[in-house]
């Protein structure tokens, strides 16, 4: 009776002690030799399979205990797959949390301002942490996967810092920033004056892209939009350079000669009354603000002063004064 009474207190001390060494581990920061350790779980993944995984991927943990504290937490069916990272101070205990949670591993893409459409698609295609859905397909193809209202990309897709899980399609950002830029542009048309000259938002957006890429100085674009505008009411040519160097494409080489201003293509302004067909590049919202909210100006002509900034005047003659002063 004395030795059964000998081997159950030993099983309980082992039991204690087994019970604390599980509680110190499932709490104790997983230690390794990397900043950060990336590593995937499979779709239908239980507990077992999600630690196997874990521990394959370089991540030191003992999948059994894992499956252990997956269950005792009666978090074994709650995993979810997806694309993680394990970082520096991440107890066993916190990595089931993240994984239930879904915290995937995080990815950002810029979408520059001014950037064409062109430009974007690049960026993307050769963004690492995206799935690559949508390079096979044609601008127009891709369209047809993002809205029925536009058959023409650019302009469309507002210029932001995205967030997605790694992994993600590259159809979701297309998505996401085309869903952000009417957001952005119906709000804006929302609080247009009634004066101004388009008949509709995306007549707007073209105006934007233009002003977008007139000038980098933020504190201009409103001046700029309003000789625009006053251009447009009057029936004057816009005479912008930037919509020659779209409508020229890849014949464009860094300079603009005056055979190109005298060319015709739908994008030229010089030869051309009225707005370009669809927008030159992506505007962002202070552009979309300018083109809607215009300054109020008698200003008809603009030229570069060389440091960045710009010299408006009212007529003719003082804009070619101001030509000769700073151009010539």
């Amino acid at each position: 009776m004395a030795f059964i009474k000998k081997i159950i207190v030993s099983g309980m001390i082992v039991a204690v002690a087994a019970g604390g060494y599980f509680a110190y581990w499932a709490t104790d920061a997983i230690t390794t030799e990397e900043p950060a350790i990336e590593f995937s779980i499979a779709p239908g993944s239980g507990a077992h399979a999600a630690g196997q995984q874990i521990a394959e991927a370089g991540v030191p943990i003992e999948p059994l205990l894992f499956n252990l504290l997956a269950r005792v937490t009666a978090k074994s069916g709650k995993l979810k797959a997806g694309a993680y990272e394990l970082k520096p101070g991440t107890t066993p205990l916190r990595l089931i949390d993240q994984l239930v949670r879904g915290e995937f591993a995080q990815e950002t893409l810029t979408i520059i301002e001014g950037w064409t459409f062109r430009q974007m698609r690049q960026a993307m295609a050769a963004h690492k942490g995206l799935k690559h859905d949508t390079v096979a397909l044609s601008d127009k193809e891709l369209m047809a996967r993002i809205t029925s209202d536009y058959k023409q990309p650019e302009g469309l897709f507002f210029p932001d810092t995205y967030l997605f899980a790694k992994g993600a399609s590259d159809l979701q950002i297309f998505r996401q920033a085309h869903s952000m830029l009417i957001t952005r542009l119906n709000a804006a048309w929302e609080k247009r004056d009634p004066a101004l000259p388009y008949k509709n938002p995306y007549e707007a957006l073209v105006m934007a892209s233009i002003v977008e890429k007139e000038t980098g100085q933020k504190s201009e674009r409103g001046m700029i939009a309003g000789v625009f505008v006053n251009r447009l009411k009057l029936g004057m040519l816009l005479q912008t350079d930037p919509t020659v160097i779209y409508g020229m494409g890849a014949r464009y080489e860094g300079k603009i000669r005056k055979r190109d201003l005298e060319t015709d293509t739908p994008y030229n302004t010089y030869t051309r009354s009225g707005l370009p067909p669809t927008p030159i590049a992506l505007p962002g919202v202070q552009s979309l603000t300018a083109a809607l909210a215009p300054a109020k100006t008698p200003a008809l002509y603009f030229v570069s002063r060389g440091n960045g900034t710009s010299q408006f005047s009212d007529n003719l003659t003082d804009h070619n004064r101001a030509v000769n002063q700073f151009q010539r």
